[in-house]
């Protein structure tokens, strides 16, 4: 569709981007202190980083380093993308993304939808390497003609957002009355910003960081000590190396938050406050809570919502992941039960019954990205059915679709007690079958190899 005249100005949503809400914490235990926290999920691209994507592309507009019909390149945990693909899109420019490959899904759909080429790229190599996402986006911006490396790690204009926006904000909906504000690191641009800011206005303001556990920048912060990175799930904080736009020089102490103090605080914020956040923001609330709950006199401390739950609901809010990443607690027997990723027993078994249709079974599988189903009449197990058996009873007439599961369904599958070996265990998959766990008291679930793929990898950590 050709530009009508209304349409050659940026639209009116990137006039949202700021301002964004300040809540209070009332559901949690806070000790002395109030906590509050700063609701950048509400920016119109849904996190902090829509402040950092216009203010990016306003300055390469300004001094000439991007030009019209330009391409904006980026290497992103996925928000700063978003940011930058808000702007540039409706500017008209081309945007490209690399991405680690940990991203959560929703963030690669919304990136995509927008517009933006996405390169996906190892989230398991460091700084240095061809492979890391920031040398990755470096290379490829090198190689197009008018493109513009926002390089959030270096740019100036991120923490300029920040110290012109972010703090002023927090000043007044303070009422000028605040004591510590907790950050995380990931870019260090927030941070940056803000404690250039709050050295004019405050200069006794305490800065907290959360940091995930494997993240070298806490213990950086309390020994000037440069350690050894380890890995974690959180996205868009912690890093390996000390970003060149850093001003660490305003923290006052320091938490390592694991991942599963993060993704859980995360959803203790959601089923307490109604706010949902993603898994930085849970890194944030924990770092703020044990700080709070340290002190001995009242102090007054902000936090940040740094990005919508939205775009977590395959991770942070979905049970069977965060199972599958050993992050939620469940029952363990000691036994086969354990690599079943869904159990009858937690009552989230995809499943059918023997006179559903072939193509409810289809859908099933198609919604739960898997590619058998137990069969089941009431709580006891009659058959299998994989997309095998869908195949060959539907290709030579699709109207076979209709017909019921008993009718190409495996009604005698072998199946596996719960006590039995590893080595049984993978000599019945190794036949190509999806291991049935069973015995005299029941069903007990499907284990695929993939399931005990993920049992063998846990074993590392």
């Amino acid at each position: 569709m050709p530009l009508t005249p209304s349409h050659t100005s940026p639209p009116a949503v990137l006039e949202l981007i700021g301002r964004t809400p300040l809540v209070k914490v009332t559901r949690f235990d806070t000790g002395p202190c109030t906590l509050f926290l700063k609701l950048e999920s509400q920016n119109p691209g849904g996190s902090i980083k829509d402040r950092i994507g216009v203010a990016m592309i306003d300055a390469a507009e300004r001094d000439g380093r991007l030009l019209p019909g330009g391409t904006v390149v980026e290497a992103t945990a996925g928000n700063t993308g978003l940011g930058l693909a808000l702007v540039a899109r409706a500017k008209g420019y081309r945007v490209v993304l690399v991405v680690p490959d940990k991203m959560a899904t929703e963030k690669v759909l919304h990136l995509k939808a927008m517009g933006a080429e996405i390169h996906i790229t190892r989230s398991d190599v460091g700084k240095g390497h061809p492979d890391y996402y920031q040398d990755r986006a470096a290379a490829i911006a090198a190689t197009i003609a008018g493109s513009f490396f926002a390089d959030q790690f270096n740019n100036p204009a991120n923490p300029r957002a920040h110290e012109t926006g972010t703090g002023p904000e927090i000043w007044e909906q303070m009422d000028r009355d605040v004591d510590a504000i907790v950050v995380g690191v990931g870019s260090s641009g927030t941070l940056t910003g803000l404690t250039r800011y709050f050295r004019g206005v405050q200069p006794e303001l305490a800065f907290v960081l959360a940091d995930p556990v494997g993240s070298i920048l806490a213990e950086y912060t309390r020994s000037g000590v440069i350690g050894e990175a380890g890995s974690w799930a959180v996205e868009g904080i912690g890093e390996d190396f000390i970003p060149a736009i850093a001003d660490l020089s305003g923290v006052r102490a320091a938490y390592s938050i694991s991942d599963e103090d993060s993704f859980g605080t995360a959803r203790e914020l959601l089923k307490r406050e109604g706010i949902a956040g993603g898994s930085s923001t849970g890194t944030l609330l924990a770092a703020a809570l044990r700080y709070c709950r340290e002190q001995t006199t009242p102090k007054r401390v902000v936090s940040f919502v740094c990005d919508t739950g939205t775009r977590y609901l395959s991770k942070v809010y979905n049970d069977n992941w965060m199972i599958d990443q050993g992050l939620l607690a469940r029952k363990r027997f000691g036994d086969l039960r354990d690599l079943v990723a869904r159990r009858p027993s937690e009552g989230n078994v995809i499943s059918v019954n023997p006179d559903e249709t072939l193509l409810t079974a289809f859908q099933r599988m198609r919604l739960a990205d898997v590619s058998q189903l137990p069969v089941l009449d009431g709580d006891r197990l009659v058959g299998v059915i994989d997309e095998s058996d869908l195949l060959l009873s539907v290709h030579k007439d699709a109207r076979r679709f209709r017909s019921p599961v008993a009718s190409a369904m495996t009604d005698a599958p072998s199946t596996i007690a719960p006590g039995a070996s590893l080595t049984e265990l993978e000599a019945v998959l190794g036949r190509g079958h999806v291991a049935i766990v069973a015995d005299a008291q029941g069903f007990h679930g499907l284990i695929t190899r993939f399931d005990l793929l993920n049992h063998l990898r846990r074993t590392l950590t």
